[in-house]
């Protein structure tokens, strides 16, 4: 079965999006814009009504709010294959890591806010320098905002797929909202322990929230489909950062991966982590990881059976 699909998308690869029945797109923008009312785009259920300037964690209004935007070549081969995939980087976030690597765009806010129409055209600007994708990083908080947008894009003639470049940290009501729409999740799996996804991110049912979500991105596409040019084309493509002294928990994720998600699960273990924002005054977050631990994680990951780790042959 796996097999005909891989052959089928292949040859006659349509976004999900496009392939909706009419006026499905239209209903889920106004059913996502009717969350902002009382939000609940998140696990944090602030509640506030965003649509009246009201603003909760995220510090985010309802309309878009871009730091910046273009063709990315440092993510994953699968994304970036030989033109890039085209980034939009959406300000401010529902996590409040405390080592953020771009903690000027999510705790500080830069960037502006932008109209709908204007959120649609970066979208087609990218599609048409050749970027392979549309690739939304930390979308979760402004996600009517985006399907607002991109409703208006497909309209005028965006046909490359989206992905979902989250934090993990994301509402099972909205995950649900997004069936049908999403080519490619990409969610962080950052922490497997509570009490360090409290101590580093201010979410303390970080764990239980993203396996949830994972379950169900996973429900949706499945396992990572790559196309003949090596360019992801639909399925779940999942990341995480080893940190330093284990407090990422690595083994219970890629235990969770393996045996509640599946083998074939396409896996980024990131060895980039270095300190920023306020890890310098938090050890032992205020070094990068060593060698031994990185290799640490990877043998873990083999360990539990997992086959697609990216860069490392199986």
């Amino acid at each position: 079965m796996q097999r005909k699909l891989l052959k089928s998308l292949q040859h006659n690869f349509t976004p999900s999006y496009l392939r909706l029945p009419p006026g499905v797109l239209s209903d889920k923008v106004r059913e996502a814009e009717e969350i902002l009312r009382n939000c609940t785009l998140c696990p944090r259920s602030c509640k506030v009504d965003r649509t009246s300037g009201m603003k909760g964690f995220c510090k985010t209004g309802d309309k878009p709010f871009v730091s910046s935007w273009g063709p990315h070549f440092g993510e994953e081969r699968p994304l970036v294959g030989r033109s890039g995939s085209g980034t939009i980087f959406f300000g401010h976030c529902n996590l409040g890591c405390i080592f953020c690597q771009n903690w000027t765009i999510s705790h500080l806010g830069e960037g502006s806010e932008i109209s709908f129409k204007k959120l649609a055209e970066v979208m087609l600007e990218l599609q048409g320098m050749g970027c392979h994708n549309i690739n939304l990083v930390t979308p979760t908080h402004q996600m009517p905002m985006i399907l607002r947008s991109l409703a208006i894009a497909a309209e005028n003639g965006l046909r490359i797929p989206i992905v979902y470049n989250c934090g993990g940290y994301e509402s099972l009501e909205a995950i649900e909202l997004l069936g049908g729409v999403i080519d490619i999740y990409m969610p962080d799996f950052k922490y497997s322990d509570p009490e360090m996804a409290f101590k580093y991110s201010r979410a303390k049912d970080y764990p239980s929230v993203a396996k949830a979500a994972i379950k169900e991105m996973y429900r949706q596409v499945g396992d990572l489909i790559i196309g003949e040019r090596g360019v992801a084309l639909r399925g779940l493509l999942l990341r995480h950062l080893v940190l330093p002294e284990g407090i990422a928990g690595t083994a219970e994720v890629v235990r969770f991966i393996a045996e509640e998600i599946s083998k074939n699960t396409y896996v980024n273990i990131m060895n980039q982590y270095y300190p920023c924002y306020k890890a310098f005054e938090n050890p032992p977050i205020d070094r990068r990881i060593t060698d031994g631990e990185y290799r640490e994680a990877i043998r873990l990951a083999l360990e539990a059976g997992l086959k697609r780790i990216d860069g490392v042959t199986v």
